[in-house]
């Protein structure tokens, strides 16, 4: 299988049209045309169905198309980082994070970088946990910043000790929003609107210390700007992260943390046993380095001192005493 077979089926499936695809290509049709049938033919499968005007991908055409975007992206970055030459940083770094303030200790040793080697690149992608997942299994992701981390063998991790705190996104005119807190009682039975993370009615029975019998999951989102415009139209009460969302201002929602309160840490994640790009790798030594003790959150001044040891859904976590803590 040639890429600039995948490159031409990737323009097909984007244009739904032989004629159009080609013309993007600056190809002829039967050009094309010939490059789909020799996929066809190699591949064994019809990948796509011939309309009169349009055409449609079968379901080995669809699951093609996500395929050849990974191998496209990962032939790309593997191009750059050998023609890179050997006493060079330069280039991409990529990075897959789920939505987290704690994003900043990566970006701000991102910045120190790139000061000192202008050529540096960063190319970030936000997902919830499967996304960065599977970015960083196919290797088309240098890091992935994970909350919750999962347990496994092949990764190395940066834990960055910032507590993110959860808590209810609602509307401001509900009655909820007159409390300080959310407890467990209050939301017995609402319909909630939680990440794809959690639709698990067994992990949020845990969150949130409720039987799963009062649970009711009215909705799930991957990133909590959609799950905020689903509280805005009345469907739910969105759970999630503190700081996410702006809800200053004018904005018709609002945020209130639960209670007994429960904390998410955000790990720096990377493959353990993969090869790193001289640029990626420069990255990752700059977040080692102590310099990163002094990286400036855009948090309340009282975040860090009061929530870095704040007991977890996974119980007390007292051991942090800088701002990372590597895990091998």
């Amino acid at each position: 299988m040639e890429l600039r077979d995948l490159e031409y089926f990737l323009a097909i499936a984007r244009h739904n049209n032989l004629t159009e695809a080609a013309a993007s290509l600056h190809l002829t049709q039967p050009a094309l045309t010939r490059s789909l049938k020799h996929l066809e033919e190699e591949l064994g499968k019809q990948l796509v169905i011939r309309g009169s005007r349009r055409i449609m991908l079968t379901e080995d055409g669809l699951l093609l198309e996500r395929r050849a975007e990974e191998m496209l992206r990962l032939a790309e970055k593997t191009i750059s980082e050998i023609r890179t030459p050997d006493d060079v940083i330069e280039g991409d770094i990529f990075v897959c994070a789920g939505e987290t303030r704690g994003l900043h200790i990566l970006t701000q040793a991102a910045r120190r970088l790139m000061n000192r080697h202008p050529g540096v690149r960063l190319k970030i992608s936000s997902g919830d946990t499967r996304y960065v997942v599977h970015e960083l299994d196919n290797g088309t992701a240098d890091f992935g910043l994970l909350f919750p981390f999962f347990d496994s063998p092949d990764y190395a991790s940066i834990r960055v000790p910032f507590a993110n705190r959860w808590g209810f996104v609602m509307r401001k005119d509900d009655p909820l929003a007159e409390k300080e807190h959310i407890t467990a009682e209050d939301i017995a039975g609402k319909p909630l609107i939680v990440s794809r993370d959690l639709d698990s009615p067994a992990r949020l029975s845990h969150l949130l210390n409720l039987p799963e019998s009062k649970i009711h999951i009215a909705a799930t989102y991957s990133l909590m700007f959609n799950g905020a415009l689903m509280v805005t139209d009345g469907i739910g009460y969105l759970l999630g992260l503190e700081h996410i969302l702006n809800l200053s201002g004018r904005t018709t929602s609002c945020f209130r943390p639960l209670y007994p309160t429960a904390t998410e840490h955000v790990r720096v994640c990377w493959k353990k046993y993969a090869p790193m790009s001289r640029q990626a790798a420069a990255l990752l030594e700059e977040m080692r380095n102590p310099a990163s003790g002094h990286a400036q959150y855009l948090f309340d001044s009282t975040d860090l001192k009061d929530r870095a040891g704040a007991p977890s859904i996974r119980g007390n976590d007292p051991s942090i005493s800088s701002v990372v803590k590597e895990e091998k």
